[in-house]
């Protein structure tokens, strides 16, 4: 038989406003006040009897409703008792009463019943209140008393997601790792058998949007034992020990449930460093992580409770929080590789109609870089592109699109820029490309266009590698095709503009990364200059520790204005020896606005070459 859905509780604030209209209501009703008839004095009463104008008189205590002939009703009050007598004080015989209909009601009972409810209705409603407080308080529940409850979500067969793991694809190692917990939940006999203990603990690390979320959310749909699922930072609020509470009762449910599985997301919330406040402050956090460590691998150490937790900040967790017998396990969730990026695609790509040119190995080799989350959004994006232009086909113009879109922002084809500027970012533009072509380390050129999208002005887009290491070469090509923009615009205008900032702000970091870093200066010599000190709140560095004398730092910037000004001159040297090609492809950037790879290409082959004297500025700003 299938179990009625649960219903939400009914807020009490709700409970009060309802029983105060109630109680006002009825009050009003008692007491007659929603169609009370007019009242009027007792000798206006007197005098309708008189003129023999009265059909009926009620008499209820000390109240009288008139009833006259013409069918409208007042009401008056006795003056005392004795209505006969209060009448012929008033002139009022008494043939007339004999001949007037007269009707007594007792209401005195239900007076005295109306009374008590309206002395103790209000004091037995306060007492209901607290009670059903206080209950709450003990059975916990999102409410003022319930603070100190684990607010985890127990996920039951009904609610369980539906993803599994084939839906997660681009971290193999990662997903392989997480099903043998799975299957030691399953088949705990096979590991039993052999020695083998279930792990205690499992962290997930890798950045932002690698599927460390979706690993956990298909343990979920996978296992076949309670799953409770919680955020980090619901453990702690304002109120001292309610972190440490919520931990406590949280591993109970879950003993309670085992063989269970504990899913605590972005756990650096509450799994930071200890000893790191300045000047003061309460240690809520602390005694939080406190009671954590205890609950993984205290005395009562045999659970059967198998904590997975998800972090982007490795670095800044207490190390009794990683050590074995907590955490057993770290699962690196890293970026993914070409090969997994096109298996994401893969998997994205389901339900969607796709047209038969596009090659999802192409995108996934354009994409170095990307996350799984960036991935789903460049698919999602390619949809709307397509619906966007009444397709019903995504198209690989779409796909390109999204891509531009995800990579550097909207088009802003509403900008409206003169002629000059717009040549200008087009030998902006030519000089990247150009001294890319020509130089052997650096990545080919995929796409070119002047149009602006984010905050560029335009770009130059290069089809990217999955690289682990990489060489002084390609530093040294990265920085002169990065200073080709400048390169070109000091060679054709003889003049420099705001448009290579971001890329001096590059090539500065990465000059500055080769020598104190890598090495890779025979100046400095084979040593990292400067020490990252450890931040007291954010677990990364506050200030630069220096380990280096002042004549050493000197002679620091004095290697990297070298090595700019080196891959400098080699741009420069590129765009004037190819002039030429220089002016053809800014021409046709001027006139298309944007080329792709096989354009450049083809213009690259046609252009003749020149000597670069015969060449003038094409113009100035």
């Amino acid at each position: 038989m299938d179990e009625q859905p649960t219903r939400s509780p009914v807020p009490a604030w709700m409970w009060i406003i309802g029983f105060v209209i109630i109680f006002v209501a009825a009050q009003f009703w008692l007491t007659d006040r929603f169609e009370r008839p007019e009242q009027i004095p007792l000798s206006q009463v007197a005098q309708y009897l008189n003129n023999e104008e009265v059909e009926s008189l009620e008499i209820n205590g000390n109240v009288i409703t008139v009833e006259l002939t013409d069918g409208s009703q007042f009401r008056s009050v006795k003056e005392s008792n004795d209505l006969l007598g209060n009448l012929s004080d008033l002139g009022v015989s008494a043939e007339v009463l004999r001949e007037t209909t007269i009707r007594f009601q007792d209401n005195t009972a239900w007076q005295l019943l109306g009374n008590l409810i309206f002395t103790l209705g209000p004091i037995l409603l306060l007492i209901w209140l607290f009670t059903r407080g206080f209950r709450q308080m003990q059975s916990g529940g999102n409410n003022i008393f319930g603070f100190g409850r684990s607010r985890a979500k127990n996920l039951n067969d009904g609610d369980r997601p539906t993803v599994t793991f084939d839906d997660v694809a681009g971290v193999q190692e990662a997903k392989e790792e997480v099903e043998e917990v799975v299957q030691f939940l399953r088949e705990p006999e096979k590991f039993v058998q052999v020695g083998a203990r279930i792990p205690k603990g499992v962290l997930m690390i890798g950045p932002p949007g690698t599927g460390k979320t979706l690993l956990a959310r298909a343990i979920a749909g996978e296992a076949g034992v309670p799953f409770f699922h919680i955020s980090g930072s619901e453990f702690v609020e304002m109120f001292v020990g309610v972190g440490a509470s919520r931990v406590r009762d949280l591993f109970n449910k879950a003993k309670e449930h085992a063989p269970s599985i504990v899913f605590v997301d972005e756990i650096d919330a509450v799994g930071r460093q200890r000893g790191a406040g300045l000047g003061g402050g309460h240690d809520e956090r602390e005694q939080t992580l406190n009671q954590i460590l205890v609950e993984m691998d205290g005395f009562s150490n045999e659970t059967n409770v198998i904590v997975i937790a998800a972090t982007n900040r490795a670095d800044v967790l207490d190390p009794a929080l990683l050590r074995p017998g907590r955490f057993d396990r770290k699962v690196i969730v890293d970026l993914p590789d070409v090969t997994g990026r096109e298996a994401i695609l893969k998997v994205h790509a389901r339900g969607k109609p796709l047209s038969k040119d596009i090659s999802l190995n192409d995108i996934a080799r354009l994409t170095a870089g990307f996350a799984g989350a960036d991935l789903e959004n460049l698919m999602n994006e390619a949809a709307i592109f397509a619906a966007r232009r009444n397709n019903t086909i995504i198209s690989m113009r779409d796909l390109q699109d999204a891509f531009d879109r995800v990579a550097m922002g909207p088009e802003r084809r509403s900008r409206v820029i003169s002629d000059e500027e717009k040549e200008v970012v087009a030998y902006h533009e030519a000089g990247h490309a150009v001294v890319a072509h020509f130089l052997p380390h650096a990545l080919p050129v995929q796409k070119v266009t002047i149009i602006p999208r984010g905050r560029a002005g335009g770009y130059t887009l290069f089809l990217p590698e999955d690289r682990t290491v990489t060489s002084i070469e390609q530093f040294e090509d990265y920085i002169a095709m990065a200073l080709g923009g400048r390169a070109a615009e000091e060679a054709f205008f003889g003049l420099v503009s705001t448009g290579a900032s971001g890329d001096l702000r590059q090539v500065t970091q990465t000059a500055r990364s080769m020598i104190m870093d890598y090495g890779m200066s025979k100046r400095m010599g084979l040593r990292s200059y400067g020490e990252q000190s450890g931040s007291v709140f954010l677990g990364r560095s506050m200030t630069y520790d220096r380990d280096y004398s002042e004549d050493t730092a000197k002679a620091i910037d004095e290697e990297i204005r070298a090595i700019i000004d080196h891959n400098y001159g080699r741009a420069r040297e590129i765009v004037d020896k190819h002039r030429n090609k220089m002016v053809r492809l800014a021409e046709a950037l001027i006139e298309h606005e944007t080329l792709d790879r096989t354009q450049f290409e083809q213009l690259m082959g046609e252009a003749e070459e020149v000597d670069s004297n015969e060449f003038l500025p094409t113009g100035e700003l």
